[in-house]
């Protein structure tokens, strides 16, 4: 099917998913694979000149794995391949997934809700892949629907989406989510970009690392026990975030260490730009619109089993659980009928752009 604005629509049906990978879809040097995983989880490979991306079509449009020019950029778990599951932890060895979206973060004593909200998991009701161009790009994306509704609850229609252009290292991840109900919605979100932990690699930021702007979590959650060395390892680095702007101790990151980046700054471009410089020469990179997500989270975590540096995660609210954001005020109301949209743009940036790309993120850094 074709719209009114020349993008054409590709529906998708579970049988469409062999145990062998077929090509379902070729625009120009894009192109569009389906197969499923050993395990039974569906998955859509999207794939250009310079590499792919495996999004889950209907386990919450995760993206599952992304690599550009032979470089991985998710974490590194111990799920080598996704497992059917209701909440995160059970699957946990993704490249990004959708934190949210009634409830997000880690559940507190005071909390009934899942790690991370409904919607990380959740079975989309569609899925199909798009095609198209704007000013003169070609694109090919995947997405999805899916109506939620609670007896007495909330109700709302969630439509992710998960784009890749042609010669891009790259994607770029929308989250749409539309009130259904007669009454205002309480929503959190935070785009969870699990990228690879990369030893010795720096991270780019347009804000100093000082304790006001690189502020450490000091409540610690249940899935983490806590040593009197670990409490006294917090406490320094609240006192000097600036020595985890390399990551070059991995034994400071087990268990976990998060921090809140604050007073972040737009680029020329309007949006907020952080980068991780690898060894390599090359790097990670992230953006996104802060006036849509005004918080950014940082969690690095490197033991036997998971290895994973999410150095700037984007999202509307902290990720300490439903009643402590609730008491921060960082829940947000939906009006009823209103839509939120929320995108995340995620890349690999080469060795000859790098440089100078960090250097135009840390010239507006005090």
């Amino acid at each position: 099917m074709i719209d009114a604005n020349g993008t054409v629509r590709v529906a998708l049906r579970r049988e469409d998913f062999g145990e062998k990978e077929r090509e379902v879809a070729r625009f120009d040097d894009l192109s569009a694979s389906t197969f499923r995983y050993r395990t039974g989880v569906e998955a859509i490979r999207l794939a250009n000149g310079r590499g792919h991306v495996v999004v889950l079509p209907y386990m919450g449009q995760m993206i599952w794995a992304a690599s550009f020019d032979g470089v991985d950029l998710a974490m590194t778990s111990l799920f080598p391949e996704p497992r059917p599951a209701k909440t995160i932890v059970e699957t946990y060895g993704c490249l990004a997934y959708h934190s949210g979206l009634l409830r997000n973060g880690v559940p507190s004593v005071e909390d009934n809700h899942p790690p991370h909200g409904e919607a990380p998991c959740a079975e989309m009701d569609e899925a199909g892949l798009l095609c198209g161009m704007d000013s003169g790009r070609r694109w090919m994306a995947v997405t999805g629907v899916r109506e939620y509704a609670m007896g007495f609850g909330a109700r709302y229609r969630a439509t992710p989406s998960v784009a890749l252009g042609r010669e891009e290292m790259g994607c770029r991840i929308v989250m749409e989510v539309q009130n259904l109900s007669a009454a205002p919605m309480e929503l959190m979100y935070m785009c969870h970009v699990n990228f690879a932990f990369a030893e010795g690699a720096r991270i780019v930021q347009s804000v100093p690392f000082t304790p006001e702007h690189v502020v450490a979590r000091t409540s610690i959650p249940s899935h983490v026990v806590p040593t009197p060395q670990y409490r006294a390892l917090i406490e320094a680095f609240a006192a000097n975030p600036g020595r985890l702007s390399v990551l070059s101790e991995s034994s400071l990151y087990d268990p976990e260490q998060v921090f809140y980046v604050r007073g972040l700054k737009r680029g020329s471009d309007g949006l907020v730009h952080f980068m991780l410089m690898r060894r390599e020469g090359d790097a990670f990179a992230i953006s996104w619109d802060p006036e849509a997500m005004p918080h950014c989270i940082r969690w690095i975590f490197d033991n036997t089993d998971q290895r994973v540096a999410a150095f700037a995660m984007p999202a509307t609210c902290e990720p300490e659980g439903y009643s402590a954001e609730k008491r921060k005020g960082n829940v947000r109301l939906l009006k009823s009928g209103a839509l939120a949209v929320f995108t995340t743009s995620l890349a690999l940036v080469s060795k000859s752009q790098a440089a100078a790309a960090a250097a135009s993120i840390e010239e507006s850094a005090i």
